[in-house]
């Protein structure tokens, strides 16, 4: 049985193949849902992301405030703070995110239980 997508194949593949270049990779959507959980120093980051390389960790940054997914704010203190935090285009990934943590945990658990 075939089912119907509303968008054609073609445009379906650029917009998917748009996302998962921005969004791809081992850590990309980890550091966000880091940060959107209240860490926002590039230390907490590290911390609450179990074997992330502090050099990928930095790229990733750089390559998420390029695209416009986090906020890079310099506190004038002594000693100097950089904090991260989501802007307010990383918010319309919500649901997207929360989808894919709903459907990771189903499949978890089907994994565990052998059911595939």
């Amino acid at each position: 049985m075939k089912t119907t997508i509303p968008i054609d194949c073609a445009e379906s593949m650029r917009a998917v193949s748009d996302a998962l270049f921005v969004l791809g990779g081992k850590w990309r959507l980890l550091i966000m849902i880091s940060i959107n959980a209240g860490n926002k120093r590039f230390t907490e980051i590290q911390k609450s992301i179990s074997s992330i390389n502090p050099k990928v960790l930095s790229d990733e940054l750089k390559t998420l405030e390029e695209n416009q997914l986090i906020a890079r704010n310099v506190i004038d203190d002594y000693p100097v703070r950089i904090e991260y935090t989501l802007t307010k285009y990383a918010k319309s990934l919500d649901e997207p995110i929360g989808a894919l943590a709903r459907w990771g945990k189903k499949h978890r658990k089907k994994i565990i239980r052998g059911e595939l």
